[in-house]
């Protein structure tokens, strides 16, 4: 089933939540059974736009659901055969359980929705320094830093750090201290949030958009349990991060000269399922519950994401259990989709065929062999081909950073 008008018409109508006009109705902007192409209404000012700031453009929908057919499906998705996973509709409105390595969707729930991250796109944050840092570099963190709202690690101003080590704060106990000190290195929040943005789109990530670093809710942030998982998978391919997310305990540099900072991991799951691999937790009023986490069993490693859900009557962490139980319960090759990550091909990916039909001469490849002889017209063809895909992939590139760029970014 294909959720684009009725994700449109929610979209429209969480705009109009945020100016005023419209009341905050769950019936008024969900579909019955599907989440829409924005978040709910905020329940609080947090995703306000500065003044004379836009508010952002719900992200565009794909015209096919990224992943495969069946991911495009609203309630739970189960393989032909499979038994269901029962998760509570409580636990999260929107789930996915993939395996690691093959990048398989054995399981999911509305997994294409858009729901607010919270501090689960600290992964997307990791992932930007882990490629852009040295890791044996170092951070003197500054008041500023100290005084981030929300969650924090205990970084103390005047301190120096490694950025190794403020990533483990950012990862273990989600510290919004550490996301701002790792922003300031990386070019400040703006640059950041864009570094971000640029990353999800290179990834194929179509249903984020970040508004800040640490997940504290703003303007136009998305993403979606499918998105999120697909992050994760490529944060666990670098060790800095798959190294930070094992840990379960560790010390920090405190004061000068004081005793060293304890640092525990926040995620239960870590702590209390066999084979627990990491994962991130993350709450705010307007997000809910959201929770990432992975685990390894009889050679598979499987990630489970859970979005919008809550911690009564039973904790994220249990459920998120029961979901990675029932995930290596299915046999090895259960799907309903998969992890697919589109980076943005280079201009340079159509110059050897191009430079191939100036030459006289096809280009080797399965169908044509390696033969050589002149072909005048043919060459023309595959120049203008080229030219003409080069085009239209700088222009899909150009929309899609500038949907995700949201007020913040002109």
């Amino acid at each position: 089933m294909r959720r684009t008008a009725g994700r449109l018409a929610a979209a429209g109508c969480a705009a109009l939540v945020l100016l005023g006009l419209a009341p905050l109705s769950a019936a008024a902007q969900e579909p019955a059974g599907c989440a829409g192409a924005a978040p709910p209404p905020a329940v609080d000012t947090s995703e306000v736009p500065a003044p004379g700031d836009p508010v952002p453009e719900p992200l565009p929908v794909p015209d096919e659901p990224v992943g495969g057919e069946r991911l495009g499906e609203c309630g739970e998705i189960n393989a032909p055969g499979a038994p269901p996973a029962a998760l509570d509709p409580i636990a999260s409105q929107s789930w996915v359980l993939a395996d690691l390595d093959t990048g398989e969707v054995l399981a999911a729930r509305d997994p294409h929705a858009r729901h607010r991250p919270a501090s689960t796109i600290k992964v997307l944050t990791a992932l930007v320094a882990i490629r852009e840092l040295d890791m044996a570099d170092t951070i003197v963190v500054t008041q500023d830093d100290a005084d981030q709202e929300g969650s924090r690690v205990g970084l103390e101003p005047g301190a120096t750090y490694r950025v190794e080590q403020v990533l483990a704060g950012l990862i273990m106990q989600s510290g919004n201290d550490a996301a701002h000190a790792l922003a300031r290195k990386l070019g400040g929040i703006d640059e950041t949030v864009r570094k971000m943005n640029a990353l999800a789109d290179e990834l194929g990530a179509h249903d984020t958009r970040a508004a800040t670093p640490s997940g504290l809710d703003g303007p136009g942030m998305a993403t979606s349990a499918y998105d999120l998982a697909l992050i994760f998978r490529e944060a666990m391919r670098h060790p800095e991060f798959s190294h930070a997310e094992s840990v379960r305990e560790t010390t920090l540099p405190g004061k000068p000269g004081g005793p060293p900072l304890p640092v525990e991991s926040d995620n239960a799951v870590l702590w209390n399922y066999p084979g627990a691999l990491g994962g991130k937790t993350g709450f705010t009023d307007d997000a809910r519950h959201t929770f990432i986490a992975a685990a390894e069993r009889d050679g598979r490693r499987l990630v489970a994401v859970l979005m919008r859900g809550e911690n009564k009557p039973v904790r994220q962490s249990k459920f998120t259990m029961q979901l990675l139980d029932h995930g290596f319960s299915l046999p090895p090759g259960t799907s309903v989709g998969e992890l697919v990550t589109e980076p943005e091909p280079s201009e340079e990916d159509s110059a050897p065929a191009a430079q191939a039909a100036t030459d006289g001469e096809l280009p080797n490849s399965p169908m044509f062999g390696t033969v050589g002889v002149p072909l005048t017209a043919l060459a023309v063809l595959v120049i203008v081909a080229a030219g003409v895909f080069a085009v239209l992939r700088r222009r899909r590139a150009a929309a899609r950073r500038a949907a995700n760029r949201g007020p913040d970014h002109p």
